[in-house]
């Protein structure tokens, strides 16, 4: 008898290469800012802005991959352009010399612009319409992102604070490579999805002999040190990401109106969850800066008597993800069945919910530990876990819902513009991020007690709560009006 597969075999590919990629992502995500602080010596404040500008960036560059995958590469083709840009990033940042930070970063950027949008859009395009496992899928996909995001932090981070900030970075690259590689060879399960939409217009003459594809690939090389510029002096990454927003923003309304009603209604339930989930990240990507930080300053890591590194708290997320999301993927199939499905925008006011109840248990947790100025382990675990199941209410059914609201035509345009919300959820965080920074003046940051490090933590994690909570109740009333544009998609 031979074994029967619920989902498309193409999933397990796009599920293990995707796992790979987000290891060496996730990997050098853990020992950033904690390397810009201790390693390069920046203050906090500089340190959160790289961070923020280089999210940004990770998740600004979709627009553009989704794009020309859309209209010229095809998605495999852009996937493995990624894959490779991404490796020699994760690489570089693995040479022991600042010279070369901006320009790995800079790699990373681009290359996620090409591979993030289009995996994504492949595991959309093995589902056909009204297939009931298209969620289940998207979330068994979403579960291979945090294998690999769960697996970086504990061999990344704990290798990279322990022997040596590089060669966990060096680790991250081996990952992407092995992320390549699976893709590469899972092609033929693929079932003919993701091939450049015109072949013979990659092999159009261009100029003096190259290629219409080799013109892209200069194109590539001339962008690495605009990006690299930017994430070195990121104050301008703010006005760059506006315009470009708005630019997306005319197009997608623009497609919207001189579309369909179905169509145009559709869209612009798209665009109205994009709003909320920029602020989602916005507070989500706290992980990355402010509680990694506030992890190695304010939280007491001893665990049986092991100091757990800071970086390795970033696990907590992916592990929780690991363990319920079969249970979200199974939930959501049960009440498919029973006709009782919560609607997409619903999933979204509990995800927002549950990121402001996240950070209302540190700042419980910040009440209880005035004095001492640290807090609990427990307190730390406990918001990651209400991140984590406000995470799976929102982010996979997120990216299910492009698959299945946008036109086509454009779903990786779309796609792309969905990752540029992110961009601004980063871009965002660093500003909130910053409002927790020690005084960058040397003297200044050893009188910083412990308790007024985790008062100046607790008062920005209380802003957020407040924050959340009223995005949280805004869309709820906005679900009916939502729900009757959406003609019926759920």
């Amino acid at each position: 008898m031979k074994f029967k597969l619920d989902h498309p075999r193409g999933l397990y590919v796009l599920f293990f290469s995707e796992m790979w990629e987000r290891f060496s992502f996730y990997g050098m995500r853990a020992l950033l800012v904690l390397y810009m602080t201790k390693e390069l010596f920046y203050g906090d404040a500089r340190a959160y802005g790289v961070y923020g500008a280089y999210g940004a960036l990770v998740y600004a560059a979709p627009v553009l991959g989704g794009f020309l995958a859309d209209r010229f590469l095809g998605y495999r083709k852009a996937i493995i352009l990624g894959g490779v840009l991404m490796s020699l990033g994760h690489f570089l940042m693995a040479a022991p010399a600042e010279i070369f930070f901006y320009t790995a970063l800079a790699l990373i950027c681009l290359g996620n612009g090409f591979f993030k949008p289009n995996i994504s859009s492949i595991v959309g395009k093995l589902y056909k319409e009204g297939d009931n496992r298209r969620d289940a899928g998207f979330t068994i996909f979403y579960m291979g992102i945090n294998v690999g995001a769960f697996m970086a932090p504990l061999v990344c981070g704990l290798i990279g604070e322990t022997f040596g900030w590089h060669y966990g970075f060096g680790l991250a690259g081996v990952g992407m490579l092995l992320g390549l590689i699976v893709f590469v060879r899972g092609g033929k399960y693929l079932e003919g999805h993701g091939l450049p939409p015109d072949p013979a217009l990659l092999r159009k003459p261009w100029f003096g002999g190259l290629k219409a594809i080799h013109g892209l690939y200069i194109g590539c090389a001339l962008l690495i040190p605009v990006l690299a510029f930017g994430l070195n002096q990121n104050s301008y990454v703010g006005g760059v990401l506006y315009t470009v927003g708005i630019v997306i923003a005319i197009f997608l309304l623009y497609t919207a109106f001189t579309s369909d009603k179905v169509t145009r209604d559709r869209l612009l339930v798209v665009m109205v969850l994009m709003f909320f989930h920029t602020l989602f990240f916005a507070f989500f990507e706290q992980a990355g800066s402010s509680l990694t930080l506030f992890a190695d300053r304010n939280v007491d890591r001893d665990i049986f008597g092991w100091v757990m590194p800071a970086s390795v708290t970033q696990m907590i997320n992916p592990f929780f993800i690991i363990l319920l999301a079969p249970m979200f993927a199974k939930l959501w199939l049960d009440l498919q069945s029973r006709g009782r499905q919560p609607s997409i925008p619903f999933k979204f006011v509990l995800g927002l919910l549950q990121v402001g109840l996240g950070f209302g248990a540190l700042v419980y947790g910040a009440m209880m530990a005035q004095q001492s100025g640290v807090v609990a382990f427990v307190w730390l675990a406990l918001a990651y876990l209400l991140h984590t199941t406000g995470e799976l209410c929102l982010s996979p059914v997120g990216l299910s819902a492009v698959t299945k609201l946008s036109p086509p035509q454009a779903v990786g345009t779309v796609m792309g513009a969905w990752f540029l919300t992110i961009s601004f959820g980063h871009h965002m965080g660093g500003w909130i991020a910053k409002l927790t920074k020690a005084p960058s003046d040397v003297e200044a940051t050893m009188a910083f007690s412990l308790a007024e490090s985790l008062k100046t933590y607790s008062t920005v994690f209380l802003d957020i709560f407040w924050v959340a909570l009223a995005a949280s109740v805004l869309l709820l009333l906005l679900t009916p009006l939502l729900k009757r544009w959406m003609h019926g998609v759920e």
